[in-house]
This record gives structure tokens, C-alpha cells and sequence, in this order.
């Protein structure tokens, strides 16, 4: 009897401790999840604001670029315009040298 006594007090003991152990090695290893799930979430969060902030600079960028587009159409139409002009210039200086040519053999023929 002393000897079964004996028995159940050590398998009592060992499961005990063995069940104690279980316990703060089970909690030591949900500490460590947790410091890691905590630090993937702060990593997603600077992730995140990074990601927005590029976003609102490719924003501004891709503005940036519309204006651009606008000012160089403006300054293409701008171009043509001119381009136009001087064509135009061209034939009005044209005509008024053919005007002086024969101003001038006019006036010979007069001397």
C-alpha cells in the first residue's frame, strides 16, 4: 500500500510538473507570437502610411504632368500660329518686293 501511495504521489508530482512546465512553455511561445504579430501590424501600418504617401506624390506628379501636357499643346498651337504668321509675312513681303521691281523699272523707264 505504501508503495502504490508512492507511486501515485510521483506520477502526481511528475504530471504536475510536467503539466506546469507545459504551461509556461505554451506561454512563453504566445508571448513571442504576440511581440511578433504586434510588430507585423506596426510594419503594415508604416507600410500603409508609406504607400500613401507615395500614392499622393504620384498623384501630384500625374497632375503635374496634365499641366505640362496642356502648356506644351498651348505652346504647339502657339507654334503653328506662328508658323502661320510667317508664312503670310512671306507672301505680303513677296508681293511688296514685286511692287518695288516694277516701281523701280518704272522709274528707269522714266529716266
Amino acid at each position: 500500500m505504501i508503495f502504490l501511495d508512492w507511486i501515485l504521489l510521483t506520477i502526481v508530482l511528475v504530471g504536475g510538473g510536467f503539466l506546469f512546465f507545459k504551461t509556461f512553455y505554451y506561454r512563453n511561445l504566445m508571448e513571442k507570437e504576440h511581440k511578433s504579430n504586434m510588430i507585423l501590424k506596426e510594419t503594415l501600418r508604416e507600410a500603409e502610411i508609406l504607400i500613401r504617401k507615395y500614392q499622393l506624390q504620384l498623384q501630384r506628379s500625374l497632375g503635374n504632368t496634365d499641366i505640362l501636357n496642356e502648356e506644351m499643346n498651348r505652346l504647339r498651337n502657339d507654334v503653328k500660329a506662328f508658323k502661320a504668321r510667317n508664312a503670310q509675312y512671306r507672301i505680303e513681303n513677296e508681293r511688296i518686293r514685286h511692287k518695288i521691281k516694277g516701281l523701280e523699272s518704272k522709274i528707269e523707264a522714266l529716266l
